[in-house]
C-alpha cells in the first residue's frame, strides 16, 4: 500500500482475494461504517441494524443446523443493498483475511464473518519464524488464535504467574524455533530454555478443543496498589475502537488506579469541528475541554460492560503529539514503547495523580 491512510483506496484498486493484516485495519473500517450509519440515521440505520441482526441470527441458526426463511430474506435484502458495498471497499473479491500482531475484537470479527469476509486470527513471533497457532476455514473459533500448527508443540507454564490462575506463559517447541539471537548470548539465555523451548512472554490457555486463547502479556502486565493485575493491551485495543481515538496507553503500576493517555484521531476531530463550527486547528481541538469530556464519556461507556471497575482508567491525558516510529514511541511492528512514552509524559502523569490528593 502507499501508506496507512490510503489502504482502502489501494485495496479497492488492487482487489485482493486474501489479505494479511493487523486488526486495526478492520477496526477502522468497522468504525467508519458504524459512524456513517449513525450519522445518516433514519431508514439507512434501520436497514443496517436489521441486516446485522439478520446476519447474526443466520449464523446462530446455522450453528444449530437450522435456518429461517424470513431471516434469510432479510439478510439477502440488506446483503445486496448494504453489505455488498462494504465488500466493495476491499475490492469485492476478498475471500478472507489472516490477522495478527494484536487481539481481534470478537464482535468486529463476527461482523465481518457474517457479511462474508471471515477473519482468521493467527499467533506467533519472529523467534518462531513466525507461526505458532492459526485459525483457518476448516477449523476456527472466533476470539481464539486457533489450534497449534503442524510439528509444533506448545506448553503452558503456570509457574511464572500468580497462584490459582487458569493460564500461564506460552512456551513453544518445534523446528520453527530459533537457535538464539546473533551474538547476544545473555538475551538468548533469557528467552530460551535448556530443552529447546522459547518463552513467548505471552499468557494463554487452551480450551477443551485445543484452541489457544491469549490472556495477556507477561512483561506488560502490572499490579495496582491493591494487588489486582491489569493487562493494558486489551484495554488499549478496545479504547482504540472509538472513532475519536488514534492511540492509547494505560498506566497504573503500583498506583491506586489507572490513568490513560489518549492521542485523538485528527481526521475524526476535523470532521467533528467542521460539523460543529469549531476552529479546525488540531492542537486547539485536542485541548478543548468539551471535546475531551465527550471522548472520555464515550470511552468509559464502551469499557463498563467488559472490564472491572479497577481496570477502567479514572483520569485521562489528551496528547496532540502522535505515537510514531519516527519519534521513538512505537516499535518497528507498531507496538507501543511503554517506557519511552511514560518517561516522555512523566510530569503530566504525576500531575494527574496529584490532582486527587
Amino acid at each position: 500500500m502507499e501508506n496507512v491512510g490510503t489502504v482502502l483506496q489501494d485495496m479497492a484498486a488492487i482487489r485482493p482475494t486474501f489479505l494479511i493484516a493487523v486488526p486495526r485495519i478492520f477496526n477502522k473500517v468497522y468504525d467508519t461504517i458504524v459512524t456513517k450509519v449513525n450519522e445518516a440515521g433514519g431508514f439507512k440505520k434501520k436497514l443496517f441494524d436489521m441486516g446485522v441482526e439478520a446476519a447474526k441470527q443466520r449464523r446462530i441458526l446455522a450453528e444449530q443446523g437450522k435456518s429461517s426463511l424470513m431471516v434469510n430474506l432479510k439478510f439477502k435484502l440488506v446483503d445486496k443493498i448494504v453489505f455488498q458495498k462494504i465488500r466493495d471497499l476491499f475490492g469485492g473479491r476478498m475471500r478472507g483475511s489472516m490477522t495478527g500482531s494484536a487481539a481481534m475484537n470478537p464482535d468486529i470479527s463476527h461482523f465481518f464473518h457474517d457479511i462474508g469476509i471471515p477473519l482468521y486470527d493467527a499467533y506467533g513471533m519472529t523467534e518462531t519464524t513466525p507461526g505458532i497457532t492459526m485459525n483457518c476455514p476448516s477449523k476456527f473459533r472466533i476470539g481464539s488464535v486457533g489450534p497449534v500448527m503442524d510439528k509444533i508443540r506448545v506448553v503452558i507454564d503456570q509457574s511464572v504467574v500468580e497462584p490459582g490462575a487458569r493460564d500461564g506463559e506460552i512456551i513453544c517447541y518445534g523446528p520453527n524455533v530459533m537457535n538464539g539471537y546473533h551474538n547476544k548470548p545473555e538475551a538468548t539465555k533469557e528467552i530460551m530454555i535448556p530443552d529447546g523451548g522459547v518463552r513467548t512472554g505471552d499468557r494463554g490457555r487452551f480450551d477443551e478443543d485445543g484452541f489457544l486463547w491469549i490472556t495477556g502479556r507477561i512483561k506488560e502486565q502490572f499490579k495496582l496498589e491493591n494487588g489486582k493485575y491489569v493487562f493494558p493491551a486489551a484495554l488499549e485495543e478496545d479504547i482504540c475502537l472509538n472513532h475519536f481515538v488514534q492511540n492509547a496507553l494505560i498506566y497504573g503500576a503500583n498506583r491506586a488506579y489507572n490513568v490513560c493517555m489518549i492521542v485523538p484521531d485528527p481526521v475524526a476531530l476535523d470532521a467533528y469541528a467542521q460539523k460543529n463550527n469549531l476552529p479546525r486547528d488540531y492542537k486547539t481541538l485536542v485541548e478543548n475541554k468539551d471535546i475531551q469530556n465527550m471522548i472520555t464519556r464515550e470511552i468509559l461507556d464502551g469499557l463498563k460492560a467488559k472490564y472491572g471497575s479497577y481496570e477502567i482508567p479514572r483520569k485521562f491525558i489528551f496528547i496532540s503529539e502522535p505515537f510514531t516510529l519516527e519519534n521513538g514511541m512505537l516499535t518497528q511492528t507498531m507496538k507501543l514503547k511503554r517506557r519511552v512514552i511514560t518517561e516522555r509524559f512523566t510530569d503530566r502523569i504525576e500531575a494527574l495523580y496529584k490532582e486527587g490528593e
